[in-house]
C-alpha cells in the first residue's frame, strides 16, 4: 500500500544523537499507521546508517528506508536524495534531532493535504513564544544577519526559510528536484525559490521548536557560503536554470 506520508530525515555523523528522537519517530509513525520514514546517511563515518538500521528494526511494522552514499555530499544533497525516493505524494523533512517536535507534522501537512498550499514550512520567527531553548545569542544575531541577506538577495520575504521542517505537495514538488544545484547549507532558500519561480504555493507556519546541543552549522563559515550560494541561485534563475521545460 502506498504511504500517506514520508518522512525524510537526512543524517550526517549523528550516531550520537539519532537513536532516541528515531524511536519517537517509530512510535509516531506506528501510532499514525501509514508512514514511511526514509533516512539519508550523507557519507557519514560514525556508522549512522548501521544505528538507523538497528533501531528500525525495533518497530518491524514501520516501514523504513536506509540510504547510504560513501561520500559527504551535503544536507541539500541529502534532502534531495531522500524526497526522490519517497513513495507518498506528501513529503516532510524534519532533523535528526527532532528540534521541532514530530507533533507539529499537521500544521504542516493538513493545508498541503487540504488544497490550500504547496509547500509549507516551519517558522521560529513567526512566533518567537514557541521556541522552548533558545539558541545562545550570537547565533540568533546571526541568523537575523543571514536573513536579511536572503531577502534580500533572494526576494522571498519570509521571516525563516532555514528551519528545517518543511513539507512538500511531492505531485507538484516532485518534477522541480532535478533543477536544484545546491547540496549545502543554502539548499532551503533554492528548494523555496524554485517552488515560487514555477507558481506553486508557499506558507511560513510557526512551530514549536528547541535548540540541541551538536549543530554543525558554523556561523563564519556558512554565512560565506550562503552569500556564495544566494549568488548561484541569482544567476541561476537568469539563466533559466529553474524553468520548467
Amino acid at each position: 500500500m502506498k504511504p500517506e506520508i514520508s518522512i525524510v530525515i537526512p543524517a550526517y555523523n549523528e550516531s550520537d544523537r539519532l537513536i532516541a528522537p528515531l524511536r519517537k519517530l517509530l512510535d509516531f509513525a506506528e501510532a499514525a499507521g501509514n508512514f514511511e520514514i526514509v533516512i539519508v546517511d550523507d557519507g557519514s563515518s560514525d556508522g549512522t546508517a548501521e544505528i538507523a538500521r538497528k533501531t528500525a528494526a525495533e518497530k518491524p511494522t514501520v516501514s523504513v528506508n536506509v540510504i547510504r552514499y560513501e561520500q559527504n555530499r551535503g544536507k541539500g544533497f541529502a534532502v534531495k536524495t531522500g524526497l526522490l525516493a519517497a513513495s507518498a505524494d506528501i513529503a516532510l523533512i524534519t532533523d535528526a534531532d527532532l528540534s521541532t517536535p514530530i507533533e507539529e507534522m499537521p500544521k504542516l501537512v493538513e493545508p498541503i493535504r487540504d488544497g490550500k498550499t504547496d509547500v509549507a514550512f516551519g517558522s521560529r520567527a513567526l512566533d518567537r513564544s514557541l521556541i522552548g531553548t533558545h539558541q545562545p545569542w550570537f547565533r540568533e544575531q546571526g541568523g537575523r544577519v543571514v536573513n536579511f541577506m536572503i531577502r534580500k538577495m533572494s526576494g522571498l520575504n519570509f521571516t525563516d526559510t532555514q528551519c528545517g521542517f518543511k513539507a512538500f505537495n511531492m505531485v507538484k514538488f516532485r518534477p522541480l528536484l532535478e533543477m536544484m544545484t545546491i547540496d549545502r547549507f543554502g539548499f532551503d532558500v533554492e528548494f523555496l525559490f524554485v517552488a515560487k519561480h514555477n507558481g506553486l504555493r508557499l506558507a511560513e507556519i510557526p512551530v514549536r521548536w528547541n535548540d540541541v546541543e551538536g549543530s554543525k552549522v558554523s556561523a563564519v563559515r556558512d554565512t560565506r557560503r550562503m552569500f556564495n550560494e544566494l549568488r548561484q541561485i541569482r544567476q541561476n534563475a537568469r539563466q533559466g536554470v529553474y524553468d520548467l521545460k
